[in-house]
């Protein structure tokens, strides 16, 4: 049946409101339908409607589902106990459990998401870890060729993953170095699935450094780096290829309690190290970076009983905050308004991880879309 442009007006309006997992379902209606969700305008319309208006949003998280169950070993978890899920961003349910695309029963880790798609690799990365990007609300993935630039090995790798706005394409870097120094960084689009080394690394990133948390926003890839004593963010542009430094504030002297994310579409640090002057009360330290500074913005300081640490900022701008249970491989997830000092409870039990002396949770926010629909 041939629709007025009117009637496809109307049509669009109301489907693109819908969740990806219904319109998936729609499409054996008819012909129409499918060509019409099947589009990549309509892909383009849907997933633009669920980022400006923050519909279809969910909190990504891995966590214990059985959490009262306790072992006698020194990890009182068992590690096939911890579950990767998404929980409603309202009323903090379970939704869904992600199982690995692959049916692999390995644990796996999330390296960045971006309009329903994740990056996923190993645990532990190593030079020739696999990538997976994936879109689990409708169960399609594409595992990036294995690069063809690297021909030695490397001790340390960072990955990275989002959209490019000004290129329209997803991106995923991956920053490695070996012990002596040596450095490589590689470029992946989801456009063109294929791999790019960067052949120009400035001076500054030519010697030992380490590299820690990060984050990626606008297409610019950002890193903690520690050069001797100098704490640094590194910032890469997967589109032109353009690396910059951001000394971090003098009063930043540690990675310990050192966080980096989004707030209000700006780059900001928080600081969870120096106590707080006021009795029985603790602070986080914030820093927004602007116009290529860092501008201090007044700290969060919130009760000692809940004795926080900090995760990431939610896509409300709301702090992810875990209240510390870690002697037991559980903390609590909460969420807390910055700037009314709110505190809300989601009963989530985050796992963590423990990397050696680093300890790590996840929790981030993730909204479906269709992106991956015409993948083969």
């Amino acid at each position: 049946m041939a629709f007025t442009l009117r009637k496809k007006e109307i049509l669009i309006d109301i489907l693109v409101r819908l969740p990806a997992k219904s319109l998936v379902r729609f499409l054996c209606t008819c012909k129409s339908w499918s060509d019409l969700i099947g589009s990549s305008s309509f892909v383009s319309i849907h997933v633009n409607r669920n980022v400006t208006k923050h519909a279809h949003v969910y909190l990504l998280c891995l966590h214990h589902p059985n959490f009262e169950r306790q072992n006698d070993n020194d990890d009182p978890y068992d590690i096939e106990e911890l579950q990767w899920s998404l929980f409603s961003n309202e009323t903090f349910e379970q939704f869904s459990k992600l199982s690995h695309p692959l049916e692999s029963t390995e644990q796996y880790r999330i390296y960045g998401a971006s309009n329903g798609l994740v990056c996923i690799s190993d645990e532990i990365l190593n030079f020739d870890s696999p990538i997976h990007i994936w879109n689990p609300s409708i169960r399609k993935f594409r595992t990036p060729p294995m690069s063809t630039n690297i021909n030695m090995k490397f001790s340390h790798v960072a990955l990275q993953f989002g959209f490019h706005p000004g290129v329209n394409d997803y991106k995923a870097v991956r920053i490695m170095r070996t012990n002596k120094g040596a450095l490589a960084v590689e470029v992946y689009s989801l456009k063109t699935d294929c791999w790019k080394m960067i052949e120009a690394i400035p001076p500054w990133l030519k010697c030992t450094w380490k590299h820690h948390k990060g984050t990626f926003f606008n297409g610019v890839a950002y890193h903690i780096i520690e050069k001797g004593p100098i704490y640094s963010i590194m910032s890469f542009d997967s589109a032109n290829e353009e690396f910059e430094e951001f000394i971090a504030p003098d009063d930043i002297c540690s990675l310990w309690g050192l966080c980096i994310d989004i707030y209000k579409e700006r780059i900001c640090l928080l600081f969870d190290y120096y106590p707080c002057v006021e009795e029985c009360m603790e602070k986080f330290d914030f820093w927004i970076l602007q116009e290529k500074r860092w501008k201090q913005l007044c700290p969060f300081i919130y009760s000692s009983d809940y004795c926080f640490r900090t995760i990431g900022i939610s896509i409300d701008n709301e702090l992810l905050l875990a209240r510390r249970g870690f002697d037991q491989g559980i903390a609590d997830l909460c969420l807390c308004n910055y700037e009314s000092k709110q505190v809300l409870e989601t009963d989530i039990k985050l796992a963590v991880m423990r990397y050696g002396e680093i300890e790590s949770l996840f929790a981030i926010n993730y909204i479906e879309s269709l992106v991956l629909f015409n993948d083969h």
